[in-house]
């Protein structure tokens, strides 16, 4: 199966309707993301059409389930090649999507991500997301592989504007590592998402700040 095979079938089972240019915009990022690959390892999937359903329909998917008001605000904490932050950018232009990754290597590749896309609702802040003190919080602070959602609430907790959501993508043990936060999180919302071609778990838990 082609990307762009994968791509358009996997919106269609998610009932996503983006535009042309957003679908030439996500498969592009692929083909970035597979270049650069060869020198920072940004991620273990090596294959563009792997890439669709490991990084592009992962992220789209739990997309509606952020909830993300009009003209929000986002950070992607810990995004490392740039999961879930630049799918959602593309897909939700009026979103204001704040990129963050501690190493430098990833944060350079981001924000040529940001630039070669020419995604105007994309920033990119680089260094350690404890230290990180934005002017504006955020609606809805994400991460894919950043942390324990334990480590990842308490971590990113200050950015998140008050009545804001956490947002931890996770796989199976998502219901365990939600009791280990119980402290720091109380009533997480669990839930299932499907993702196109991926035979593996996959949740988000959401925690209100």
């Amino acid at each position: 199966m082609t990307p762009e095979d994968a791509l358009e079938r996997g919106l269609a089972q998610l009932h996503l309707d983006l535009e042309r240019g957003a679908r030439a915009k996500l498969l592009d990022y692929v083909a970035l993301l597979a270049k650069w690959n060869r020198t920072y390892n940004l991620t273990a999937i090596r294959e563009p059409a792997a890439m669709v359903a490991h990084h592009l329909l992962d992220s789209l998917a739990v997309g509606p389930h952020l909830r993300l008001p009009a003209a929000g605000r986002l950070a992607d904490v810990g995004s490392g090649g740039g999961m879930p932050g630049i799918p959602l950018a593309i897909a939700r232009p009026d979103v204001q999507v704040s990129l963050n990754d501690s190493n430098a290597k990833k944060a350079a590749f981001l924000r040529q991500a940001a630039m070669e896309l020419k995604l105007s609702n994309a920033t990119v802040h680089e260094g350690r997301v404890e230290q990180w003190q934005p002017a504006l919080r955020f609606d809805v602070v994400v991460s894919r592989a950043f942390a324990e959602l334990r480590a990842f609430i308490l971590a990113c907790r200050h950015l998140a504007k008050p009545g804001g959501v956490l947002a931890a993508m996770k796989g199976a043990r998502a219901s365990e590592e939600a009791g280990c936060a119980a402290d720091v999180c109380k009533d997480p919302e669990i839930i299932r998402v499907d993702v196109p071609f991926l035979d593996a778990a996959r949740t988000v838990v959401l925690c209100r700040a």
